[in-house]
């Protein structure tokens, strides 16, 4: 069965991988979606527990934590008004042991982070992103290190298509 924790030690897994076979080349998270929360987890547990840091992260269309996912993406919004949703869908997750808190993990960080969402994202609400970015930025001693990047409604880059931007490549960098 899939497991935070499960997804982190893969993580780790195909880190260590990459590393041995990469030589002195840059290695960054790149975590979209759902992967937001298993990125900041692997690169906090690479850095406690091994000492070494990532050398960044990028996290597209992130979310604070798994809850605060769940009760903002716009399926649950008809639930949201009904008695038990908080005890049914939001701490399901908790009793399976899922949290993916990016909050408290970019609190520890010290690699640079880089955060991007576009405003029409319609899965994650942009103010997600925002908040991570906010609660990064008051963490970090070098706040040079930590950005926000959103793409204006215009674009239509929605929950899916950040990477389909030509300018991302040059936006990274």
């Amino acid at each position: 069965h899939p497991s935070e924790s499960g997804f982190t030690t893969d993580v780790l897994a195909l880190y260590d991988w990459v590393k041995a076979r990469s030589g002195n080349s840059s290695i960054i998270f790149w975590g979209h979606s759902l992967g937001t929360g298993v990125a900041t987890n692997a690169a906090r547990k690479l850095q406690e527990e091994r000492g070494v840091q990532v050398d960044a992260v990028v996290l597209e269309s992130p979310y604070t934590s798994i809850r605060d996912a769940a009760a903002n993406i716009p399926i649950t919004k008809i639930y949201r008004q009904f008695p038990g949703f908080e005890s049914l869908i939001l701490d399901s997750m908790a009793r399976a042991g899922m949290f993916f808190r990016s909050d408290e993990n970019v609190k520890v960080l010290g690699c640079p982070l880089l955060i991007l969402h576009a405003e029409d994202d319609g899965v994650l609400p942009p103010k997600l992103g925002r908040k991570l970015y906010e609660t990064a930025h008051k963490a970090y001693r070098d706040k040079s290190k930590v950005k926000f990047i959103t793409f204006p409604e215009k674009l239509g880059l929605g929950h899916d298509y950040i990477s389909f931007n030509p300018e991302l490549p040059a936006l990274v960098k």
